[in-house]
């Protein structure tokens, strides 16, 4: 795959990996649209990249969904990599935890809901234009879970099988899907939790080199390991996992 002279929407744009990827793109004679749900925030980070376009969006949202494919189909209708990364975590206990209901929504509504109906109203801009790609980011919490975070897996595991089925749909066609499987990175999502974590930029550089040599499934850092530990033993893999 090219990294020049592409056109790219990243979700979740405004900070960790999203902005990471944005660093990267922008001085590649790439045009690149970020979303996120702060405008102040959006707006700081367009005053640093000024060649960006920024889009503030509700990803929980249906309405505010259809809104930001409508702006896409009318503004940036040669789009070709979609970058998917946009992602939320709770921490609660199911037996002991009160008033979860919105919460549990929330979290399947951005981490989940919002990528598959993202692919959907996009995907005929993206099969119009040439070498193009959907890009989503799942997590090492998709192979073993963690106990604090029973949604945020579930999620994540949701999107590992939706990303090949997907793959499995566009056989025969240009649109390649590409699933970044990554640790525990340190995002202002992760703040204080975890240990030993990889920066976003380490990330964004293992994710280019398999991008590059066409890679579908990416696995980074550490989650490498873990992937060779639960094709060997998936019971020690999970014992690992289980308390992180």
């Amino acid at each position: 795959m090219d990294i020049t002279g592409n056109i790219i929407l990243i979700t979740g744009g405004s900070s960790g990996i999203g902005l990471e990827l944005l660093k990267y793109f922008y001085h590649l004679d790439n045009k690149i649209i970020i979303v996120g749900r702060n405008l102040e925030k959006l707006k700081n980070i367009q005053i640093q990249y000024p060649k960006i376009d920024i889009f503030q969006c509700e990803l929980s949202q249906q309405a505010e969904i259809e809104r930001l494919s409508e702006y896409i189909q009318n503004n940036h209708p040669n789009l070709n990599l979609l970058f998917k990364n946009a992602a939320i975590q709770y921490n609660y206990d199911l037996k002991s935890d009160s008033d979860l209901i919105e919460k549990i929504d929330y979290e399947l509504n951005v981490n989940l809901n919002s990528l598959i109906k993202i692919s959907y109203l996009l995907l005929p801009t993206l099969l119009k234009n040439p070498k193009s790609a959907i890009i989503n980011l799942s997590s090492g919490l998709a192979i073993s879970p963690k106990k604090s975070a029973p949604v945020y897996c579930a999620s994540k595991a949701a999107i590992h099988s939706f990303t090949k089925s997907l793959r499995y749909q566009l056989e025969g066609t240009h649109v390649r899907v590409i699933e970044i499987i990554p640790p525990i990175v340190d995002t202002p999502m992760t703040e204080g939790r975890g240990k030993n974590k990889l920066s976003p930029e380490n990330l964004v550089i293992e994710f280019i080199r398999g991008f590059k040599k066409n890679k579908e499934e990416l696995y980074i850092g550490k989650s490498k390991i873990l992937k060779f530990i639960h094709r060997i033993s998936p019971k020690i893999a999970d014992k690992i996992l289980k308390n992180g």
